[in-house]
């Protein structure tokens, strides 16, 4: 076979034009990875081989700024049985079963094309799912955009279409393959205007002895492309999602996918059936992700330390004259690469065709390391697998102690910097807050019972589905405030932990394990670094005690806009178990007369504004020393309140976040029926209030304590929840006189349950309407 020095039969560049003309920093690859690239090979990459060492070396593929960080996370555990290094992590619920589940970010492609940014962003984590070898069996969302209102927003217009079109995308796709959109997290700050955060998380289902790697040994084999066919779209999507925005990167279109949501749920029952009930032919199966056909194949070898062959010519295409550097980069939707024992092809052949979808063999596992690509009778590509995947650049970059925090920190966040005098306006400011305000606009256009697993739809602390033939169940959330990471990185980073892993008790689950999304700004900027790091130290040490490993999770980074970069932003999914179905709890409060108290620790509520929604309502920022958290003092808290709810006594539980308890209250009284998905079954839908007394000076009534819950209990177990919970303090009750009471030792809140659910529950409608 010919081998050449560019590639076949194209005018593209000579390797000495790709050296002469330094194409390749269009692909964000510099001159020093340039020359290590020619170094390894010993020669100059022709430029084919430049665009693929470009993509696999990009931040988005090897994360080469970030894995000397991500490698001080705790990801094993006793019921680990994958961590991170395959398309998800999973761990074991028992009974013969385990959860899968994953994280991914598709922030760069919705901020230019937000509804295919969106809606494949959901394609994308699904086929990460299922190529572990589990059904998705739902989907969350963790969004953040821009300011809702023209006073501080530089393109209101804009930040409105982006949420409608991103929501539509999430939509679009989750609904019409079939998989569940269960619940998940949207907020709303100035620094997301130019760079809107889309991170979707996917669970899944799986026997385990079904699960897959994406592995392919076996000199001999064959690798089969099964799917839609390769077209121009998304073609170094990968490297786009390692650069900044500047001014003109919305016409960066040609770098974002186009999804086909019909043509995934064909994909997703034919790779189920070949590793249901062929698994003895399947050796491993891929996603074609970021940086498609290149990224999945030669990881897939890179695991097996094999090489592959690759006929290019045999890639279907729907395009005509595609060059191997194109189809190499593609990232078109709704493929798969397999690989499969020699002699049974027309097997997995037959399977693909019965679901309309094609399954091409495209080339073999050979033992010689190599990764070498054949076009048109030439030799396009002979690159040493470990070149692209394991030698991969890792930087140890610089960090600095941002300059932002001095000055933050020197912030008065006390109460008295608050100007509180009417904390009935000011609580129903707050639930008019985007932040605050009922999401109900966004996820009523979600599908969240679809596969009829699901059991707690958005609206409560966390979503759970059952887990089919058994007695359990699965609570799952999302969580991050990328506030109180910029106010300090580290505590923030427990922060994000901790109010994940609070929203998990409160369903009545325990935490399993970690996925996560770590959005930041340039690693470039050694003060990004500093917040990557930092952060990361916190959640490690969180997740250490809260013990939930990382099991898998993203990093995306160059989140900024004209050198503006977004909040610090680590989004947190965590997953928990309820080894009963009875066990499911909501926030919501569901009879007159229950016995209302708080749970806050040995701390109580503390007087601790700094970054929370009441600073920024009141003052039109935030600042302030963010107060640490005690995360074994959090944990103990965690642990009464799930013992408690175990054992019958608990109607219902809800952490204290943004808006503090005075929300926290509001939110358990307005009596959204998370299970029905309507309202209240109860008849006292409408007249629910709440009666209580807490010995506090009116601005800790929004103090976002971390780690506080409020929970109703029936008056009749009233006795015996203090036995059992004794750090609890009696708040009062639940009434049914319409009217949310909150007595302090000011003034205190008395507003109509229904007056203020009205304003809760239209406000982002309004705003966005």
């Amino acid at each position: 076979m010919k081998s050449t020095n560019a590639s076949a039969a194209t005018a593209e560049p000579t390797a000495e034009e790709v050296r002469d003309t330094k194409i390749y920093r269009n692909w964000s690859m510099t001159d020093a990875e340039y020359e290590r690239a020619v170094g390894m090979l010993g020669r100059l990459p022709n430029y084919t081989e430049a665009g693929l060492f470009a993509v696999m070396w990009s931040e988005h593929c090897c994360y080469k700024s970030s894995t000397p960080i991500l490698k001080t996370f705790p990801t094993k555990g006793p019921r680990v049985l994958q961590g991170p290094g395959e398309g998800a992590g999973i761990v074991d619920i028992g009974n013969g079963k385990a959860v899968v589940f994953k994280a991914e970010s598709h922030n760069h492609p919705s901020a230019v094309e937000p509804f295919e940014g969106a809606a494949t962003g959901v394609g994308g984590i699904l086929r990460d799912i299922f190529s572990m070898g589990a059904r998705p069996v739902a989907v969350l969302d963790s969004l953040r955009f821009g300011e809702l209102d023209a006073a501080h927003a530089k393109d209101v217009d804009r930040n409105k279409f982006l949420v409608d079109q991103v929501v539509a995308g999430i939509s679009s796709y989750g609904n019409c393959i079939g998989v569940p959109t269960v619940g998940g997290e949207t907020e709303f700050d100035a620094c997301y205007e130019g760079n809107p955060l889309v991170n979707v998380m996917c669970v899944g289902l799986i026997d385990v002895k079904d699960i897959q790697k994406g592995r392919a040994a076996g000199a001999g084999n064959s690798i089969m492309y099964v799917g839609a066919t390769t077209g121009r779209d998304g073609i170094h999507g990968a490297t786009f999602a390692s650069e900044e925005f500047g001014e003109g990167n919305e016409t960066q279109r040609s770098a974002v996918q186009v999804g086909d949501p019909f043509m995934e749920k064909q994909l997703v029952e034919a790779c189920l059936d070949v590793i249901h009930n062929h698994n003895d032919i399947l050796v491993g199966i891929q996603d074609m992700g970021a940086a498609g056909l290149v990224s999945s194949s030669a990881e897939m070898a890179s695991k097996a330390g094999t090489g592959l062959y690759l006929k290019l010519d045999d890639v279907p295409q729907r395009e005509t004259n595609m060059t191997p550097y194109e189809m190499m980069l593609s990232e078109s939707q709704e493929r798969m690469l397999l690989c499969v024992r020699a002699g049974h092809e027309e097997e997995i052949t037959k399977i693909f065709t019965a679901y309309g979808l094609d399954a091409v063999t495209i080339g073999k596992v050979t033992d010689d390391g190599k990764y070498t690509l054949e076009h048109k009778g030439q030799i396009v590509a002979d690159i040493p697998v470990r070149a692209l995947t394991d030698d991969a650049p890792e930087y140890h970059l610089p960090d600095t102690e941002p300059a932002r925090l001095a000055g933050l920190h020197a912030t008065d966040a006390s109460a008295a910097a608050l100007h509180i005098t009417n904390p009935s306006e000011t609580f129903l400011k707050l639930l008019a807050s985007p932040t605050i305000a009922s999401k109900e606009h966004i996820w009523h256009t979600y599908d969240s019972q679809v596969l009829t697993n699901t059991v707690i739809r958005p609206g409560s602390d966390a979503a759970v589905i059952r887990v089919r033939d058994t007695e359990t169940a699965l609570a799952m959330t999302t969580d991050c405030n990328g506030r109180y990471i910029y106010l300090d990185p580290e505590i923030g980073g427990k922060i994000a932990v901790a109010e994940a892993a609070n929203n998990i008790v409160a369903s009545g689950a325990t935490p399993l394990a970690i996925t996560d999304c770590l959005n930041y700004g340039s690693p470039e900027n050694p003060e990004v670094m500093y917040d990557l790091k930092r952060s990361a130290a916190g959640i490690s040490e969180a997740c250490r005690t809260f013990e939930t490993p990382v099991i898998s999770g993203n990093v995306s980074l160059y989140n900024e806009t004209s050198h503006e970069a977004v909040y610090p932003t680590p989004m947190i999914g965590m997953v928990g178990l309820m080894e009963h179905t009875d066990h499911i709890t909501t926030q919501d409060f569901t009879t007159a007369g229950d016995a209302v108290y708080l749970l806050s620790g040995s701390q109580g509520i503390r007087p601790d504004f700094a970054g929370s929604e009441v600073q920024k309502l009141t003052t039109g920022s935030i600042g302030g020393v963010l107060a640490d958290v005690d995360l074994d003092d959090i944990k103990k808290t965690q642990d009464a309140l799930l013992t408690a709810i175990r054992a019958g006594l608990v109607n219902s539980a809800h952490d204290v976040s943004e808006g503090g308890v005075a929300v926290a209250l509001a939110e358990s009284a307005f009596g959204f029926d998370s299970k029905s998905g309507t309202g209240r079954n109860n008849p006292q839908a409408d007249v629910l209030g709440v009666d209580v007394n807490l010995d506090i000076d009116d601005p800790l009534l929004f103090a976002e304590t971390v780690g506080a819950f409020v929970v109703s209990v029936p008056s009749s177990k009233a006795a015996a929840f203090e036995a059992a919970v004794p750090a609890a303090t009696s708040l009062g009750r639940v009434t049914d006189d319409g009217m949310l009471t909150i007595a302090t030792r000011g003034s205190g809140i008395r507003v109509a349950t229904m007056s203020a659910k009205k304003v809760w529950k239209e406000s982002l409608a309004c705003l966005l309407n």
